[in-house]
């Protein structure tokens, strides 16, 4: 039983630098992004807190905050049209892609396939057959001269 070298030896307990190093970074990168959201949250409940506040107060122009609001919106709309043209396009040429690239190399690959079927086949009449036959006749003829005395066992 050969015992395994001391570089060959790992220990759960103890990561190498390297990992640490990197776990470090992944745990600082998390936490990053944590403080982010929730200041993100906190930042939005405050805003809306701000334009509640400011829509209640008697002398609030609402219409003009409306025809701004309905502006926002249009302007959302037209970005989301834009990104689903950009989807549709990228469809499009996934879907080329599909056609004339992997629909041809999977129609090689089963030629392939095929040529290595019909090769397999062939050594196999044509190589192992007459292998095997030739190795029965030799069994037969060594077990005929041992019955002889020709051969010893």
């Amino acid at each position: 039983m050969a015992t395994p070298l001391p570089s060959q030896q790992t220990d759960a307990s103890h990561p190498s630098p390297e990992e640490s190093a990197v776990q470090q970074e992944r745990e600082k990168q998390t936490k990053r992004l944590t403080v982010a959201v929730i200041a993100g949250v906190v930042v939005f409940l405050v805003l809306l807190g701000a334009a509640i506040y400011f829509l209640l107060q008697p002398a609030t122009p609402t219409d003009k905050i409306r025809d701004i609001f309905i502006i926002v919106v249009a302007l959302e709309s037209l970005v989301i049209g834009v990104a689903l043209i950009i989807l549709i396009v990228q469809m499009a040429s996934l879907i080329n892609l599909l056609q004339n690239e992997v629909r041809p190399i999977l129609k090689a690959t089963s030629e392939t396939v095929h040529n290595l079927r019909g090769t397999a086949e062939f050594l196999g009449e044509n190589v192992v057959e007459p292998v095997i036959k030739l190795n029965g006749y030799l069994a037969g003829l060594n077990r005929m001269l041992e019955l002889m005395g020709i051969k010893k066992k």
